[in-house]
């Protein structure tokens, strides 16, 4: 649930990147931070491991404006996507309100893609929370590489092994472009702050 501060008359939602190593979710989070500029209202910690982009996480604040007089504040994380870091992944997901869940397009990585939503779903389980809840949206990423000849997925395989009961919203992307990574925050933010109007009966 939100953090709400009634005195401050703020409300803070913390969404998380979520997917396996090296899918795009540093990246994503890198484009994010470059376009929406004016948003952002701190910096972006970034911890760069071998072989893993981010051991800890991402953050970056964001500034939404107000809903009902309540200014409504964006935390941004990201997650390390190697098994290894399994705890870490757990501990981030702590009081989530929205998930971003980035899956790689190369063809090698399609059981890491499938292995990585499964590890999110006991996690969130642990948390006594349910993927079928949490407000939560898919990104195909890496949409690109097909261009440089390389074998990526169609996305009609990749909806059919990421998003046949789950039924969310997806994006095909380019992080490293910057293509798809708006509308993805975009309609995450969107489902994210619906939830919570939702569950503070506004």
């Amino acid at each position: 649930m939100a953090n709400i501060n009634l005195k401050a008359r703020e409300i803070e939602v913390k969404i998380v990147y979520y997917g396996p190593g090296r899918c795009g979710k540093t990246t994503n989070l890198e484009q994010i931070f470059k376009a929406f500029r004016k948003q952002v209202t701190g910096q972006m910690v970034s911890a760069d491991t071998e072989g893993d982009r981010t051991l800890y996480f991402d953050f970056l604040p964001m500034g939404l404006g107000k809903i009902k007089g309540y200014e409504v504040r964006v935390q941004l994380y990201t997650v390390p996507g190697q098994v290894k870091y399994a705890s870490t992944r757990k501990m981030v997901l702590r009081e989530v309100d929205g998930l971003v869940f980035v899956a790689d397009s190369l063809e090698v990585r399609r059981e890491k893609n499938m292995l990585s939503l499964k590890d999110l779903h006991m996690n969130l389980k642990d948390y006594g929370l349910t993927i079928f809840k949490v407000p939560l949206i898919l990104q195909y990423n890496k949409r690109d590489l097909g261009e440089q000849g390389l074998p990526v997925m169609p996305v009609s395989l990749m909806e059919r092994d990421l998003n046949r009961q789950l039924k969310v919203p997806s994006f095909p992307a380019s992080a490293i472009k910057g293509e798809g990574v708006a509308p993805t925050l975009k309609a995450c933010l969107k489902l994210t702050l619906q939830s919570l109007k939702k569950q503070l009966g506004w």
